[in-house]
């Protein structure tokens, strides 16, 4: 379902910037960590800290805007900035709008609630900052992206199934925690709250832990997301949290932000495979995935009382787990590699050495995790070239099955087909390939 446009080429993930910033920040005031545990089971977060407004103005550089690491960037209704503190451990700093918590006390007590929690599959909260009007949280920094910026911007990088269920799991774990220490709230269920450590396993950020106000809405994001009964009062419950975890399987399940609604309706109609990303190019087991897509189906029922708690989630998922723990660094290193056979490839077809580019392609297309159409459009023009027009034939359909109305994959065929002397399908492709252009000169979709 749903196809990509056409991108030139596939940009690599954003390095992380690590130099460092010279602050003069005095050491901030740390407090006994409430809750202690394994360095196993906290992930190694540092106790609990009160910081002051210039310790997190050094670390920011001033909450400069290149520091902003918020989605939404400077859009964003309480911004995130990255920061360095002086000891070197960089944070997520959360800046909330003036007086959005007007009383410094509250702010704190909320803060230290929070703080107290310590899970391996949390993104932990490490201090807060209430200076003069200053309301600030400060956070572990995860340097590996957003789960919505991996799943829904795939031209960087797709994931694969096994990761997906890893991500169901842990956020399940990290949720079933929360409510297990009295925290049974989470405001705002999303793919932006699922964050990537420096080893690439999935944690919760602690900033959902929080409301954005001391009155403020629970929920930011698109009303067609939102749990029902939030509409109705304005209330999030533990069964709230349950109704956005299954948003967030149907994001892992489909690659897209589609709204529940929709999705039942597929689900219904038993329409799994059509719910499913297309570029998991069916890499995924359909036993596992009716599994997940029932437990979404349970979560998004409309009655809170009859959608599972977080134990059902994690002993629904929990057994899903049979592949061996993934390498997150084979996982980037194999996108590095098969990035640069593209490269190669790209290289090879601007130089006309088209059996190199055939081979280079071969690679990046053998590998499955990224789909482009270009690729194979290129290839197919190559195979022409090497008077291999069943091989350019079927990289040009290949080509259209990713990007229906891209007018170049039926010019392919028409000449992979001219040459295989299927005159009259040639004709036909060639008059569909030309309807397109006309329809994309008269404003239709561009690539």
């Amino acid at each position: 379902m749903g196809c990509c446009e056409s991108k030139v080429s596939e940009k690599q993930p954003e390095k992380l910037q690590t130099q460092a910033h010279a602050n003069n920040s005095r050491t901030p005031t740390h407090h006994p960590n409430p809750s202690p545990g394994s360095d196993q089971e906290t992930g190694g977060a540092p106790p609990f800290s009160e910081f002051s407004f210039s310790d997190l103005k050094a670390a920011t550089n001033n909450f400069s805007s290149d520091y902003i690491v918020s989605e939404s960037g400077e859009k964003a209704p309480n911004l995130v900035y990255k920061g360095r503190l002086q000891n070197r451990r960089w944070i997520a700093v959360k800046k909330f709008t003036k007086m959005a918590w007007p009383d410094p006390k509250q702010f704190a007590e909320e803060a230290w609630g929070v703080g107290k929690l310590r899970h391996r599959r949390l993104a932990n909260l490490i201090g807060y900052c209430c200076d003069g009007d200053e309301r600030l949280l400060v956070a572990e920094y995860m340097p590996t992206d957003t789960l919505a910026k991996h799943l829904f911007h795939w031209e960087n990088q797709t994931i694969e199934w096994a990761m997906r269920l890893r991500v169901g799991l842990y956020i399940a774990e990290a949720l079933d925690y929360c409510s297990t220490e009295g925290r049974p709230l989470y405001h705002d269920l999303n793919a932006y709250r699922v964050l990537f450590d420096e080893d690439g396993d999935p944690r919760l950020s602690c900033f959902g832990l929080m409301r954005n106000s001391r009155d403020g809405k629970s929920y930011s994001t698109n009303l067609a997301y939102t749990p029902p009964e939030y509409l109705r009062n304005g209330r999030v419950t533990p069964e709230s949290v349950i109704y956005s975890f299954g948003t967030v399987l149907l994001d892992l399940l489909s690659g897209k932000h589609i709204p529940p609604s929709h999705a039942l309706d597929m689900i219904r109609g038993k329409n799994i495979i059509l719910l499913m990303d297309s570029h998991l190019e069916g890499k995924f087991s359909t036993e596992e995935a009716t599994v997940v897509v029932n437990l979404a189906s349970q979560c998004l029922q409309y009655e809170p009382r009859e959608r599972p708690n977080t134990k059902d989630l994690v002993a629904t998922l929990a057994p899903l787990q049979t592949k061996p723990e993934l390498s997150f660094q084979e996982w980037t290193q194999q996108m590095r590699d098969m990035l640069e056979a593209r490269k190669r490839g790209d290289y090879a077809f601007r130089d006309k050495d088209f059996k190199t580019a055939i081979d280079c392609y071969s690679q990046f297309i053998d590998v499955g995790t990224m789909v482009s159409p270009t690729v194979f459009a290129r290839r197919s023009l190559c195979y022409l070239l090497n008077e291999q027009p069943d091989a350019a034939l079927r990289d040009a359909m290949q080509a259209q099955c990713v990007y229906p109305d891209w007018p170049t994959a039926f010019y392919m065929q028409s000449v992979a087909l001219a040459k295989l002397d299927m005159h009259k399908d040639a004709a036909d492709m060639l008059n569909e390939a030309t309807a397109l252009e006309e329809k994309r000169q008269r404003g239709g979709r561009g690539s």
